[in-house]
């Protein structure tokens, strides 16, 4: 199937949460599923940036994982894949091998499952351990036998959404001079998320996100972060976002940062969540996408970083293709 039900102009496909949640939830599980791979395969990376998805061209993928230290996997390296147009699980090795696994039609266990043969059989690494994190409902993947729901077209316009804001995203990081991170998306939240940073470190986190450990949170927010991205929908017990929508905060909420004008003027403050949130249907549906997008991601980083005293110079007015940027702030 093509997506064409949920095709849109510019690359923007409309977005139907309502309709396409149980879709959503299937991916969102997979995607925790292969997630634990290389959180058990690499080292830890600050701000757990080892175990974030990138948004490929078919899917989702893992980034290359060693096979690990037996002798029939030294040397190895693979990588796990959701590619949403196939509908299939795919691990592809070094040496040109590659497995699939069909997702249509089975439960999280047969997955699960099924994942774990076809490594086991390729003789690489497995460490499929757990349940989904930052869920509240907790099922451990060998045990979750419930049906799951795949909608290819629903599934195929969630991706297109999510490489429209990728590309968006990649340029807003290029415009700042400081650490941040790319564009990548987390698992657990089931977020495309992009982060900058003062330098600065910043107060221990309270934690308490769901099933998630305090002290990966508080890693997490070590340091100061204005951070922005775009969930396909939130659906948390308490202020939750039932719609496709993008997000920026700062961490620690600088006083009056509710207060600040943000533009377009379709984003809001959630206080519940304590973050500003715009509707992903006000930027497809407007006459620019990325350009009411970007307004929404200088604003709320601008606001943000005036209210933290953030070091000026840090960012540059526009992209630089095939040579550093020629607007550099001077010493």
């Amino acid at each position: 199937m093509s997506g064409e039900r949920n095709s849109g102009a510019a690359g923007w496909p409309a977005l139907d949460y309502a309709a396409d949640h149980d879709t959503y939830t299937t991916c969102h599980l997979v995607l925790q599923l292969i997630g634990k791979l290389p959180l058990r395969l690499h080292p830890w990376e600050n701000h757990g940036w080892h175990v974030a998805l990138r948004v490929a061209p078919h899917g989702f993928v893992t980034r290359t994982m060693p096979g690990g230290d037996e002798p029939a996997a030294a040397g190895r390296h693979f990588s796990a894949e959701l590619d949403v147009r196939a509908a299939v699980i795919r691990v592809a090795c070094e040496n040109g091998s590659s497995w699939q696994v069909p997702v249509p039609g089975r439960t999280i266990a047969q997955l699960h499952g099924d994942l774990g043969r076809i490594l086991a059989e390729a003789g690489l690494p497995a460490p499929l351990h757990g349940g989904p994190n930052e869920m509240a409902d907790r099922v451990p993947f060998a045990h979750d036998h419930r049906p799951r729901a795949w909608d290819t077209d629903a599934a195929c316009g969630l991706h297109a959404a999510f490489l429209a804001a990728d590309r968006a995203f990649a340029r807003f990081r290029s415009l700042y001079l400081g650490k941040s991170s790319p564009s990548h998306l987390f698992w657990g939240s089931f977020d495309l998320a992009v982060t900058r940073f003062s330098g600065r470190s910043a107060p221990a986190h309270p934690g308490g996100i769901p099933n998630l450990p305090d002290a990966v949170t508080r890693e997490a927010y070590s340091h100061e972060v204005i951070s922005a991205g775009f969930w396909p929908g939130n659906a948390l017990p308490d202020g939750g976002v039932q719609e496709a929508a993008f997000y920026a905060y700062a961490y620690p909420t600088p006083a009056g940062l509710e207060e600040a004008h943000i533009e377009p003027a379709a984003a809001a403050w959630n206080a519940a969540l304590g973050e500003f949130v715009l509707p992903y249907a006000a930027v497809a549906g407007s006459a620019s996408p990325e350009a009411t997008l970007h307004a929404f991601l200088h604003a709320t980083y601008e606001a943000a970083a005036r209210l933290l005293d953030w070091p000026e110079g840090l960012t540059v007015r526009r992209p630089s293709y095939g040579q550093p940027p020629t607007d550099l702030p001077t010493p």
